[in-house]
């Protein structure tokens, strides 16, 4: 049995115990750590974990004798490499909400105590897992079921209202590390790539249209993949009917996704091109409507199986560090006006210790 810990009690804590619990033949979470000795008794009592404590050294150790297998970093963006550096010098490997850092740089200071302590860190991309985009991410390609991908969309078209931003860390740069595009539109984003592979260059835009924060509220990009796809991204917080939207066109079919936060087969749907009667075949063979959708329970029973196996967490921070690095490049591209090509932030471009980069044109 693998215990875990959750560190923050917060909104999306429930979320990952939830999680855990779907696998409970295999895991359990042992404690919740809080700065707030108040609000960490009561997610104990509420989500029916044995242990609330302040001390995270503690929890690190075993409050019933036995080091946890996992530890769920569950707070604000600008705690993330702080903490999990602290579970890594402990010998507990980490589960790291989303976006796992606030800028490249720190996510490669998390990179090097990983590959220092030789300890795991695991970034939440949960889309990766559903069943759906599985079959898709294997279907793409030439010789493969669905050809080659050629156009592509990405959306995640959200709505936020003003009181969103009331909690003190959002809305900040040095605390959020930016806005839909860093803390939302990230999710899409990352699941995009699973799909379609590295990306190579990217043109965007970012503004502050209406909403009280210092980050942007909607930006829009072009990113050429390596293997020639064009795609589209936009990410908003100010759209009234909210939708995450995933559309690829390849050479025997289009493939679509639209959810809001998680999606079944169901939320798929294929339209085979003229003459390609294969790819409709093939699609609706594999339909499984009792098949897991993409979630934070599939994610952690991946993990699961890769701690029983020894073998190297999933998404891992150098997987996700290319996520990452695409989010940096949208905002490099739109705050500088020119296109930003995958790598070219390193130690000594300014967006790459800061999201923000060389300022915003609203500051």
């Amino acid at each position: 049995m693998h215990e875990t810990i959750v560190i923050g009690g917060g909104s999306i804590a429930h979320a990952h115990v939830h999680a855990v619990n779907a696998h409970g033949d295999r895991a359990r979470v042992a404690a919740v750590v809080d700065v707030d000795a108040d609000r960490a008794r009561a997610f104990a009592d509420e989500m029916g974990v044995p242990h609330a404590t302040t001390d995270l050294a503690a929890a690190l150790a075993g409050l019933d004798g036995a080091k946890p297998s996992l530890a769920h970093i569950c707070t604000p963006p600008g705690t993330h490499v702080p903490l999990a550096t602290q579970c890594l010098e402990a010998g507990v490997p980490v589960l790291v909400e989303k976006p796992p850092a606030l800028s490249l740089a720190e996510l490669d200071e998390l990179l090097a105590v990983s590959e220092r302590t030789g300890v795991d860190v695991a970034v939440v991309f949960q889309h990766r897992f559903g069943h759906a985009g599985l079959r898709v991410a294997d279907a793409l390609g030439e010789g493969r079921p669905l050809g080659r991908p050629l156009v592509a969309v990405c959306d995640t078209l959200w709505f936020r209202g003003d009181s969103y931003w009331d909690a003190p860390w959002r809305g900040s740069w040095e605390v959020e590390g930016g806005g839909p595009t860093m803390g939302h539109g990230i999710h899409q984003m990352d699941l995009l790539l699973a799909l379609l592979g590295p990306w190579e260059e990217v043109t965007a835009m970012a503004a502050r249209r209406a909403r009280p924060t210092k980050t942007e509220d909607v930006s829009a990009a072009v990113v050429r993949f390596a293997d020639g796809t064009i795609a589209t991204v936009m990410n908003s917080l100010l759209s009234p009917r909210e939708t995450s939207f995933i559309r690829i066109d390849a050479e025997a079919a289009t493939v679509e996704v639209e959810h809001l936060y998680g999606y079944t087969d169901q939320n798929w749907r294929l339209t085979a091109a003229p003459g390609r009667e294969d790819a409709a075949a093939w699609w609706a063979e594999g339909l499984d409507a009792e098949a897991p959708g993409s979630g934070h329970g599939v994610q952690v029973g991946a993990i699961l199986d890769a701690l029983d196996a020894g073998t190297t967490l999933p998404v891992s921070l150098r997987e996700a560090r290319d996520t990452l690095d695409l989010v940096a490049a949208i905002y490099a591209s739109a705050f500088t006006g020119r296109p930003v090509r995958r790598g070219e932030i390193t130690e000594g471009n300014p967006s790459y210790t800061s999201m923000a980069g060389p300022g915003t044109p609203w500051a």
